[in-house]
């Protein structure tokens, strides 16, 4: 169990957030304002904490800097913001991940566990921006470039990417692709996985066989 803080000034998205964290597991605290999420965190050790970015009194980024001056404790913001500018200036104040609202709560979730197993590990955050060959991938940026040419994919193209990428070498069921990306209450079929391999790699020209068919299993990013 993780004591979380949730620091939004919306009453709704932190009632969904408490929903979803107890359901897992959690301990949850809240707070309306960035000026109540700073006090509480100099009173309190808190595991995480998802804050959102447009809050009176204090927004999400000086909340942030101010609590990084007294605590170390893993922070997930939250924002309708989704500007490269701003998940690069968030990442520089020292966050470890960007939701863009609207969110899945289930997907929200899966980030909050991925974090907090990371830190209770030990293991340094993974690397934010990869290379391959010409192939350059900036996950918090959400852009993809090849030899220096931007390159414009989809929302879920971009998804799937990343998902690959960040399990690279790793065997992934069609099955498994769907249920983690497009989540379990999908409805369609595999089918739709086939789909989005093949405009992915049409759209990633010659490293496009970075994306590697396992006849009968599924897919995986090897380069």
């Amino acid at each position: 169990m993780a004591k979380i803080l949730i620091a939004d000034d919306e009453q709704k998205i932190r009632e969904v957030v408490r929903e979803y964290s107890e359901f897992n597991g959690h301990e949850v605290a809240e707070a309306a304002d960035g000026m109540t999420a700073v006090g509480l965190c100099k009173l309190n050790d808190y595991d995480l904490i998802i804050m959102d970015i447009m809050m009176p009194k204090l927004d999400g980024y000086s909340a942030c800097k101010e609590i990084r001056k007294v605590k170390d404790t893993p922070i997930i913001m939250l924002s309708a913001r989704s500007e490269e500018y701003d998940k690069l200036f968030g990442f520089e104040l020292g966050i470890d991940d960007y939701v863009v609202k609207p969110f899945s709560p289930k997907e929200l979730m899966a980030r909050v566990n991925a974090v907090l197993s990371r830190r209770s590990s030990g293991e340094p955050p993974a690397p934010q921006v990869l290379a391959f060959d010409g192939l350059e991938i900036n996950i918090p940026a959400r852009t993809v470039t090849i030899d220096g040419e931007k390159v414009d994919l989809t929302p879920k193209e971009y998804d799937l990417l990343f998902y690959l990428v960040e399990n690279r070498n790793i065997a992934l069921s069609r099955d498994k692709l769907l249920s983690d990306i497009w989540g379990y209450d999908f409805f369609g079929d595999d089918r739709t996985i086939d789909t989005h391999i093949k405009n992915l790699r049409n759209n990633l020209g010659k490293y496009r066989d970075f994306i590697v068919t396992l006849r009968g299993v599924g897919y995986k990013f090897e380069a």
